[in-house]
């Protein structure tokens, strides 16, 4: 048994959240004044930033939270914006937020009236809903049938059918052994997808090109899908070469009402994780929007689906759009589709839970603007091998310090909205996902949001955290190894925004892999004379600076001249080690002898 968390300390903090960046999010939610009643009091069984995003709806509707927590987590600053937290186990998930047993412990304890899973952990575990139904208490989401019928890979492909919803040519059953998987592979052709029937978050799944490739990596899927998902059956799809990742939010009532939102555009991905994301698409048009929309729901209709989901689809160059799965759970990217739409999907989650209707109609949804959000990871962005560390300064951009009030800006008239659950010395942990914060921007257009992220992503202020920059190169290089912690990716999340394919809106899914094929090892200044002098001089004169301070506590002599009168020599190279025997290109240097008062 854990014991009830809740103190002074608690309730100071809930307080002091008022204050926090957390609650200084940009947001075009719905104004209404007055919310009906649905609960008085809510569980959120998950951590971080989505931990702290359903609190924070929770209260502007006048209900009690509850966290859990980890004893990694006692700190956390979900635990802090809660009225009441809950101790459920040690890091390990398995021993807590998976514990179904010791968060039902934490519901019994507290009197919650209804639990919200947020995303990941038990948030589409039929049997967690199961066991909310006999302690009769309600879950903030769909019904366990209709998650269950849609967590199956293999079986929501035959339900897309039936409901006539388009699907990637493939089989349609459970694959038996790699024999089959090669029978199979002859008949709908080369090249061909191998993945788990219960696999999501990228993994499981491979591409075969040829039989070889299928002979390789059959038996090595169908242990990772036993590994991470605890079932080992997989399918085979055709592979759809150079796609684009859209998907279609919808929410539904229990009275039948079912309504889609507008599209996500989810393409920048790496390792079939998704980095970057927008809404609306670029790529698609008001006709090809309706048709995946009016699909999502029939097939939402076709399992009695109600709450908040989202429908996947792989679209090619032509817009032909394939269904690809159903997540039955308010998405990790859902904050872009509330900017441009002014519905908070929180909140629309907790009227259905009470069995309210949803508080708009279809005829009611409209696009306002474009919204994109970067993913902050706490990893290498190279290798996307995830980091760890504790972030010795941690300031989050704003709206007030991106925006510019001249109306002729770039940025004029854009948001910036920060969804995170960490603050200044928070630790990256090594029991969870790295994610640093989803970070998001709107504005009346792509462009104007583009130039709003870039802002933002400059104004970002992560220290304690390593990234592979230049500027970085330069501190390395100037003072040695001073910072120390965990790499960020804020620097990939920039040159992406810069990106012609980008900024013209050519992209896919292979984006990443075809543009940073080695990984992203810093912007590459040595091509571009302008940035790369700015950049040189900005390193003198920091040079100079520290020179002059440090000449303040150092007796020098003599002959040593003083800070101003210095002469640096300074080398931009490009990032990439050199094999051995490789000349030395791409190398520019100069001597810059700075006469200056500092």
């Amino acid at each position: 048994m854990y014991a009830i968390f809740r103190s002074g300390r608690v309730a100071a903090a809930a307080a002091a959240a008022r204050t926090s960046p957390l609650s200084r999010m940009s947001v075009r939610f719905s104004s209404t004044a007055e919310y009906p009643k649905t609960f008085d009091k809510i569980l959120i069984a998950n951590r971080g930033e989505i931990a702290c995003r359903v609190i924070r709806t929770a209260k502007k509707m006048g209900i009690k939270t509850v966290a859990v927590y980890s004893t990694a987590d006692a700190n956390a600053v979900h635990v802090q914006m809660a009225d009441e937290a809950v101790l459920v186990g040690p890091p390990p998930t398995a021993q807590s937020y998976l514990s179904i047993p010791n968060i039902l412990d934490a519901i019994k304890k507290t009197g919650a009236q209804a639990v919200h899973p947020g995303y990941g952990f038990l948030s589409e575990n039929a049997h967690f809903v199961e066991a909310l139904d006999k302690a009769n208490v309600a879950f903030i989401g769909p019904a366990s049938q209709s998650m269950a019928m849609m967590g199956d890979k293999i079986q929501s492909k035959v339900i897309a059918n039936e409901a006539k919803v388009n699907t990637i040519p493939g089989y349609s059953g459970e694959v038996r052994d790699v024999d089959h998987a090669l029978e199979i592979a002859k008949q709908i052709e080369y090249p061909i997808m191998i993945k788990a029937s219960a696999g999501g978050g990228g993994k499981g799944m491979r591409v075969a090109w040829n039989e070889k490739e299928v002979r390789e990596n059959f038996d090595l899927i169908k242990s990772e899908a036993k590994a991470s998902f605890g079932d080992d059956r997989l399918l085979i799809e055709r592979f759809v070469d150079n796609p684009r990742h859209i998907e279609i939010q919808i929410v539904g009532d229990k009275l039948g009402n079912l309504v889609y939102l507008p599209e996500r555009e989810c393409s920048i991905q790496r390792r079939n994780q998704k980095v970057i994301e927008e809404a609306p698409s670029v790529h698609l048009d008001e006709a090809t929007r309706r048709a995946m929309g009016e699909q999502a729901v029939a097939l939402a209709k076709r399992v009695g689906y109600y709450s908040a989901g989202t429908v996947e689809f792989l679209v090619d160059p032509r817009r032909n759009f394939f269904f690809l799965e159903m997540n039955t759970r308010l998405q990790v990217e859902h904050p872009i589709t509330e900017l441009i739409t002014g519905y908070d999907l929180v909140e629309q989650m907790i009227r259905v839970a009470a069995g309210l209707p949803l508080s708009f109609e279809q005829k009611d949804v409209k696009i306002h603007g474009h919204a994109i959000e970067s993913r902050v990871y706490a990893e290498d962005p190279e290798k996307y091998l995830p980091s760890i560390g504790t972030l010795a300064r941690y300031i989050e951009p704003t709206t007030q310090g991106v925006v510019s009030t001249r109306a002729d800006a770039p940025t004029a008239g854009g948001l910036v909205r920060c969804d995170s659950g960490i603050e200044e010395g928070s630790e990256i942990s090594i029991y969870y996902d790295p994610m640093i914060c989803k970070l998001s921007t709107w504005a009346p257009t792509r462009q104007g949001s583009i130039a709003t992220m870039e802002r933002a992503l400059d104004a970002y202020v992560i220290k304690g955290v390593t990234h592979n920059g230049l500027i970085a190169t330069m501190e390395r290089a100037l003072d040695g190894p001073v910072i120390k912690g965990v790499t960020h990716n804020v620097p990939l999340l920039r040159e992406v925004m810069t990106h012609p394919r980008f900024v013209k809106g050519d992209i896919s899914t292979k984006f990443l892999p075809e543009e940073y094929p080695n990984g992203f090892l810093g912007h590459d200044v040595t091509k571009d004379a302008a940035s790369r002098d700015q950049l040189l001089a900005v390193a003198a004169v920091v040079q100079a600076v520290r020179a002059a301070r440090a000449a303040e506590f150092t007796n020098y002599s003599a002959a040593t001249p003083a800070a101003e009168e210095q002469t640096y020599v300074l080398t931009v190279a490009p990032a990439r080690k050199k094999r051995a025997g490789e000349a030395t290109t791409g190398e520019v240097t100069r001597t810059v002898k700075r006469d200056m008062k500092v």
